[in-house]
């Protein structure tokens, strides 16, 4: 079981809380670095293609302490988002839209689209240069997790994310039940639950159902994609109804209240680094 590898009873309840979207906008920056720093969330992770990558990364080099990973990105948010690849166009054509020469947007045409499209030497090139971009920049990621492509959308994909996992010594978000079995074969640890998103739970009465998720939470390791973001006018113009995901998101990691049912369920929270461990002892 994942959680006595890493140093836990079996009994015991463990949460990675993790911010997912950091680069994405300043706004959603910082209220990721706000809901690490001061409220319940352990870990981040980082999109590197957004505008909003180079003030993220800016972010981290001032918090080092701060653990986070690379959100590999094959696919942006909406399609007003222009946003291209990291390598050179020239060199991944098949993860760019035709039709605009970006990245395909995550609808589910788009996503189609690109999992059917997308050659596996241009994932692999994109995936690098991401990677890359994070490491010459002087920092220490603990993981690597997908956007929107859950255990990277396709099965050679997500065999090349646990690779590069592998590469430079970092853990793997594994989610699926196919994806997790076969990790587990491999001796990986990874969650022992389904994974909570954040963008799936109602906005009516959210701190309710947070709480009720706290309390009910099993024992094991569990984890929560969550994606804090401030409700800014900028950021609500340019996610007109996302931006209200975020905001409810910041407002419960921050909240006294979250922090109050942690400690009286005795749940411990985690980041990616004791799996990154538990990977580079195996």
């Amino acid at each position: 079981m994942t959680i006595e590898a890493l140093g836990f009873a079996p009994s015991a309840r463990v949460l990675i809380v993790n911010c997912d979207d950091l680069g994405l906008h300043p706004a959603v920056n910082a209220a990721v670095v706000d809901a690490v720093e001061n409220g319940i969330a352990g870990s981040a992770s980082l999109m590197v293609p957004p505008p909003g990558a180079a003030d993220a990364m800016r972010l981290l080099r001032d918090r080092p302490w701060l653990a986070f990973g690379v959100h590999l990105t094959l696919i942006r948010d909406a399609d007003d988002f222009d946003w291209g690849p990291v390598a050179a166009r020239e060199q991944v054509p098949s993860l760019l839209d035709p039709a605009t020469g970006e990245l395909y947007a995550d609808t589910p045409a788009g996503r189609d689209r690109l999992l059917a499209r997308a050659r596996i030497e241009d994932v692999e090139r994109e995936l690098r240069a991401q990677l890359d971009t994070v490491l010459r920049a002087g920092l220490a990621p603990t993981h690597l997790d997908w956007h929107c492509l859950a255990d990277g959308g396709r099965a050679d994909v997500f065999e090349l994310g646990l690779a590069l996992a592998a590469e430079h010594g970092l853990a793997a978000r594994v989610w699926l039940d196919d994806g997790r079995a076969a990790a587990r074969a491999r001796g990986l640890p990874v969650i022992d639950h389904p994974f909570v998103d954040s963008f799936a739970l109602d906005l009516d009465d959210k701190p309710a159902t947070y709480e009720r998720l706290l309390r009910d939470l099993p024992a094991g390791l569990s984890e929560w994609a969550v994606h804090p973001g401030l409700a800014t006018p900028e950021w609500r113009t340019i996610e007109p109804s996302g931006w209200r995901v975020r905001a409810t998101d910041h407002a419960f990691l921050t909240s006294a209240r979250a922090g109050a049912v942690l400690a009286d369920e005795g749940i411990t929270v985690i980041d990616y680094r004791p799996l990154q461990l538990t990977r580079t002892i195996r």
